[in-house]
């Protein structure tokens, strides 16, 4: 993998406050291995592809709607590499194709194995079981956090971002708020927004960061990928004023708290405020799936 030779804009968002708000367009960074997605696979695959390998396979982890599923089979097509997903609901397997995620993925060369919630909790054993079974495969956690993700993640950062009192992020497996807190300046502050309920967040991006630089603020809205009709007004809503979409899953909550907290006074007079905008936009097809089965608002971008 290369580094990017395209710069990724940074956009003012107009709002009427005593704080300025700004959206890093990672969205932008590759039209499939979106926003992080690109930045936390980039080490692993880069040192990777450096070893001497007969037989080139990645695998890695994730549910029906996975953003990390999508950019993993995106990034196996673009370098040749066989991608192999194991996808969390065994009752998907004779149903996938009807998922406009794992269609996509599936298009893009990878293959699936379909396990069960209660075996897909033991991520750890499986990784072992998978590496045993494929000594030769890159083996990448889900959400694709681990110690190479966060090293990855400093390509968010440049002179650019140092400008900004405040850095944010959503947050899922933790990864990408490491990098960032790991490698912000020492006058920067970094709020993570937690996409899911898991209170073992705060200590592994302690560890995976060696550092304390950030908040993290519950953005769940009640549960991992669960999307509320609030949600998808502020999402259609966001996008009528600026231009810019969001997805359900992260972006959209963590923009609706930060509005809330900016509301609420919670950032000093005049502070610059740096949104990431971690790309993601491939699940609002299976989003309005879901929510078009429950009569409720679609997110409306087209």
């Amino acid at each position: 993998m290369k580094l990017l030779e395209h710069k990724i804009p940074i956009v003012e968002i107009p709002i009427k406050s005593n704080v300025k708000l700004f959206i890093k367009r990672e969205d932008l960074t590759h039209p499939e291995i979106s926003g992080n997605k690109y930045w936390k696979m980039f080490f692993n695959v880069k040192k990777y592809l450096e070893k001497e390998v007969s037989e080139r396979k990645i695998i890695t982890f994730g549910g029906a709607f996975s953003n990390h599923i999508a950019a993993a089979a995106a990034l196996g097509n673009e370098f040749g590499i066989e991608t192999l997903g194991i996808i969390r609901g065994n009752e998907l397997e004779n149903t996938w194709q009807q998922n406009p995620t794992l269609f996509s993925a599936h298009q893009n060369g990878m293959s699936f194995r379909f396990v069960t919630r209660e075996i897909y909790r033991d991520k750890e054993k499986m990784m072992k079981e998978l590496q045993e079974e494929f000594p030769e495969a890159l083996v990448v956690p889900e959400g694709g956090t681990n110690e190479n993700a966060v090293e990855g993640i400093q390509y968010m950062l440049n002179d650019e971002t140092k400008e900004f009192d405040y850095l944010c992020s959503a947050v899922g497996t933790g990864g990408t708020v490491s990098g960032i807190a790991k490698f912000a300046a020492s006058h920067q502050k970094v709020l993570g927004f937690k996409a899911v309920k898991d209170e073992s967040l705060e200590s592994r991006i302690s560890k995976l960061s060696g550092k304390q630089n950030f908040t993290l603020f519950d953005a769940s809205d009640g549960g991992f990928g669960k999307i509320i009709d609030e949600n998808v007004r502020f999402i259609n809503s966001f996008y009528q004023q600026f231009g810019i979409v969001l997805e359900p899953v992260y972006t959209g909550k963590m923009l609706r708290k930060i509005f809330k907290l900016i509301n609420e006074n919670y950032f000093p007079e005049n502070s610059k405020i740096l949104v990431f905008h971690t790309g993601g936009l491939q699940g609002i097809d299976g989003a309005n799936e879901m929510l078009k089965k429950k009569n409720k608002e679609l997110i409306n971008i087209y």
